[in-house]
């Protein structure tokens, strides 16, 4: 279960450690966004992106090398940045031309998802969460709600939020294939994402928390905190803002009727009690990711969690 660039990072470290026709990602859709006309999957691109060695390593979304003429040519007709403050690289436009032009024609998105990643040569098989439009809306005080990617991208989450809410989730299905890949995994992962964005949609969508919930005993979660901060984004932030403790045990307190284990790093290794008080084992290990072979050690950890469980 995957959302965000900690989570592409670990899944380059797993596919290290399984082979990848062996690895299932589930991946958040709740950031997508219609934006000049094209309809982008950040969260799908940037696993593809990674997985296919091509993601621009500084930023860890979009691809390397990437050149910027088309968003400098649209700042010419509104210089203030209202068309380009989601800016889309010239390489990466091509991603979103193709997945527009394919759900025009009545393709679903996880159709198009799997075209897009044998185009990239990812042997991993990656399925959005649903074929249906759900959207991420964050409240903000004195303004109501706000799309995901104006709160992320558009404020660079530098705003406070008083709720979240995922529309359409409700009335949304899992992808074909979602609810298999959790029924037969040997072992279900809830990468180190933004819980509250990144995997908070997911689990919204029908279906799918009941079963992961059902392999409670074969999940393993990665927390996305370290010492109380998250590495990128602002997942320390909304859980404070949300009510929810900004630390591993604030963490497990979310995870613990889905999974069994809690990863958290060496930096938290006071709060393992913590952990095990909020009804789930604690295994401590180094889950900064530094490069493929620190991805590698972690996912190998994560992996090895259920066994010895």
């Amino acid at each position: 279960m995957a959302g965000g660039v900690g989570a592409a990072r670990l899944l380059r470290g797993l596919v290290e450690v399984v082979p990848q026709t062996g690895v299932t990602a589930v991946v958040n859709t709740g950031d997508d966004i219609v934006v000049h006309g094209l309809h982008v999957s950040p969260d799908l691109d940037t696993v593809t992106y990674t997985l296919a060695g091509a993601a621009a390593p500084e930023r860890g979304w979009g691809l390397d090398g990437e050149t910027w003429a088309v968003m400098d040519a649209l700042s010419r007709y509104e210089p203030g940045g209202a068309v380009t403050w989601f800016r889309l690289g010239d390489r990466d436009l091509a991603t979103h031309l193709y997945r527009t032009h394919r759900l025009a024609r009545g393709a679903p998105l996880s159709q198009v998802t799997a075209e897009i990643a044998a185009a990239w040569g990812v042997g991993v098989r990656l399925l959005p969460m649903t074929d249906d439009r759900v959207e991420t809306r964050m409240t903000v005080p004195g303004e109501g709600e706000i799309g995901f990617q104006d709160y992320f991208v558009g404020r660079r989450h530098a705003v406070a939020v008083e709720a979240v809410r995922f529309a359409g989730a409700g009335a949304a299905r899992p992808a074909p294939g979602v609810l298999d890949a959790i029924g037969e995994a040997g072992v279900v992962v809830i990468c180190p994402s933004n819980p509250i964005v990144s995997i908070g949609p997911v689990l919204a969508v029908p279906g799918i928390a009941d079963a992961v919930a059902r392999r409670r005993d074969a999940t393993v979660a990665v927390s996305p905190l370290v010492a109380g901060a998250t590495l990128k984004g602002p997942a320390d932030r909304l859980m404070r803002e949300l009510g929810h403790e900004p630390s591993v045990v604030g963490v497990a307190r979310l995870y613990a009727p889905y999974a069994a284990t809690l990863v958290i790093d060496e930096a938290d290794a006071a709060l393992a009690a913590g952990v095990e008080e909020a009804g789930m084992a604690c295994l401590v290990t180094a889950t900064v990711m530094h490069g493929v072979a620190g991805a590698a050690a972690l996912a190998e950890a994560v992996v090895g969690a259920v066994a010895a469980a």
